[in-house]
Order: C-alpha cells, then sequence, then structure tokens
C-alpha cells in the first residue's frame, strides 16, 4: 500500500468483515464468484476515476494442507471449478489462474463449499487454501486494471468441520481487521 492510495475493502460477508476499521470503504459481495465479480464490476464502474485506487479483498478461507493456519496473502488465484482443458481445447484461454501478489500461497476459488475430503485432496494437489470470492474479486479488478490484495484468514480445514464455520468466523474476522489496521 502506497500512502497516497485510495483503497476499497471487499469481503463476502458481514461476518468476515465485523473488525473493518470504520473509517475505510466496505464492499460486502455475497457469497460465490458471481456474487463477488458482479459486486466488484459494479462498484468499480461507479469510479469517475480509478487512479491510485486499490482493493484488499479478506475472507475467510479453508486450508487444504494442515500445516496452513493464520493469515495468508495469496498470489496467486485459480478458478477451480472451470473445466480449463476443455475449453483451452476449443481455442480458447480460460485465464483460470491470475497472477496478484508477489507470494507463492495459491487460492483455488470457486463455487463449492468444501467439506469433501476427496474434493480437498484433489484441490489441494494445486492449491493451498480454498475460498469461494477471491478469483472473482481479482478478475474483476484486474478487469478495470486496478490492483487487487488478498489477505484470507484459515477458519476451518475445508472438511467436515467446515460446517462449523458461523462459530469460527469471529476468530478470523478479528484477525483480519488487525491485519488491515496494521497495513494501512
Amino acid at each position: 500500500m502506497t500512502g497516497t492510495a485510495r483503497v476499497l475493502v471487499v469481503a463476502a460477508t458481514k461476518a468476515e468483515a465485523a473488525y473493518v476499521p470504520a473509517d475505510l470503504p466496505l464492499l460486502i459481495t455475497g457469497i460465490g464468484k458471481t456474487a463477488a465479480a458482479t459486486a466488484v464490476a459494479r462498484a468499480l464502474a461507479s469510479y469517475d476515476d480509478l487512479e491510485g485506487l486499490e482493493i484488499l479483498n479478506i475472507g475467510t478461507a479453508g486450508a487444504l494442507h494442515d500445516h496452513h493456519e493464520g493469515l495468508h496473502e495469496p498470489g496467486i488465484v485459480l478458478n477451480h471449478d472451470i473445466n480449463a482443458d476443455a475449453i483451452r481445447a476449443l481455442g480458447y484461454d480460460p485465464h483460470e489462474r491470475l497472477r496478484c501478489g508477489p507470494g507463492e500461497v495459491v487460492l483455488a476459488t470457486g463455487d463449492i463449499f468444501v467439506t469433501d475430503p476427496v474434493v480437498r485432496s484433489r484441490l489441494a494437489l494445486q492449491a493451498d487454501l480454498v475460498d469461494m470470492e477471491g478469483y472473482a474479486v481479482v478478475y474483476a479488478a484486474q478487469q478495470f486494471g486496478v490492483p487487487v490484495r488478498l489477505a484470507k484468514h484459515v477458519s476451518d480445514n475445508a472438511d467436515e468441520r467446515a460446517m462449523d464455520w458461523p462459530t469460527l468466523v469471529d476468530r478470523s474476522a478479528r484477525a483480519l481487521g488487525e491485519w488491515l489496521a496494521a497495513a494501512l
């Protein structure tokens, strides 16, 4: 972040954004890729001038490897529930993997709330974390030429315990609020 940057904080739910400092502009997108991409595109289209604007996408994520915990800043986002190989075979680039920062943590995004160990194992072959909005936020921001930074806090291990998310989200929201206060 630069001292002169304007920031738009983006989160999927009010619960994840519960501790965002009150002086920061906040966009709640709703859950899933379609809701996130639409909300971000609508918000960015409403600006008269995007110069100097940066998006900070915060939220929870499931860990795809047991050793991942705490806060991570993914540098790569992956659209995990698109059939990229088939689209490529048709001669199109599905842009399923986007660079969004300098780090090597990979965030897989899809419209599946991951609780199945088979799905978790498959995703773990290509990513570190999983969520339902990160890729869509990055994609929409990049379409507008707006830099985006992600901060994801591990709330669960993307297994059957993920269904306890409503009771786990507050711990993640506190960590994300603290990260925002320190990052800005």
